[in-house]
């Protein structure tokens, strides 16, 4: 069974051509994109290393990476999204290797290929975020490092990310979010745990509506990043 929510690929499509404006419906994105980077690196040091970035999108972290020097390849089942990433990083002279490909079915071919996997804000968009991220696990190289971010599953995280984000402060699209999809911290560490991932740290992420400055903090009450390395 495919772990591809259908209405998710066609949600994102129609806001593919946003992926590159920097104010527009994915400007959060771009705020929290450095801050995102910087922690992959500080944790995995990546220059030269071979990264996957799972649901890359229109490639706003996979570019981050490879500007740091990392071997990246970006992967997405929504194909204006490669199309988009692929012209981007044309665009910006970076050798990114796009796929229209899930977790899923690359690992069928790429098994242990990759130092370093980051499956960011992506665990909240699919039908089971525990077999996406055992395909993540999957495609790690023993020894290698995971990389996760969702949102956590609570009322304050709630009306921070969908009644605050959407609505009051319009920081993204109305529907962006389901509150059912968010994932509480234990359940990943849970679901890293089951698929052969020793997990090695947990931060929080605050983004300031008003300001809009990122900082990692240890409140994982809404947005949060886990990292670990597989056994």
């Amino acid at each position: 069974m495919s772990n591809i929510d259908n209405t998710e690929v066609e949600k994102f499509s129609k806001l593919a051509e946003e992926w590159w404006k920097l104010d527009g419906d994915f400007k959060p994105l771009h705020r929290i994109n450095p801050v995102r980077a910087d922690y992959i690196d500080s944790k995995s040091s990546i220059k030269d290393l071979k990264v996957l970035d799972v649901g890359c999108g229109g490639g706003i972290l996979s570019e981050a990476l490879a500007q740091k020097g990392a071997q990246v390849t970006g992967i997405d089942v929504t194909p204006i999204n490669i199309d988009i990433a692929k012209d981007h990083a044309s665009k910006s002279g970076l050798d990114i290797n796009y796929q229209e490909i899930s977790a899923e079915k690359l690992k069928e071919t790429q098994a242990e290929t990759f130092d370093v996997v980051a499956c960011l804000e992506v665990l909240e968009h699919v039908p089971s975020p525990k077999d996406l991220i055992h395909d993540c696990v999957s495609l790690l190289k023993p020894n290698g490092y995971l990389f996760l971010s969702t949102i956590n599953r609570n009322p304050r995280a709630f009306v921070t990310a969908i009644v605050g984000a959407e609505y009051l402060f319009q920081l993204l699209p109305k529907g962006t979010h389901t509150y059912e999809k968010f994932l509480k911290p234990s359940e990943c560490v849970e679901y890293m745990r089951s698929a052969g991932v020793t997990h090695l740290e947990s931060k929080g992420m605050f983004y300031n509506p008003i300001t809009h400055q990122v900082s990692l903090n240890n409140d994982l009450g809404v947005n949060y990043l886990l990292f670990g390395r597989k056994r």
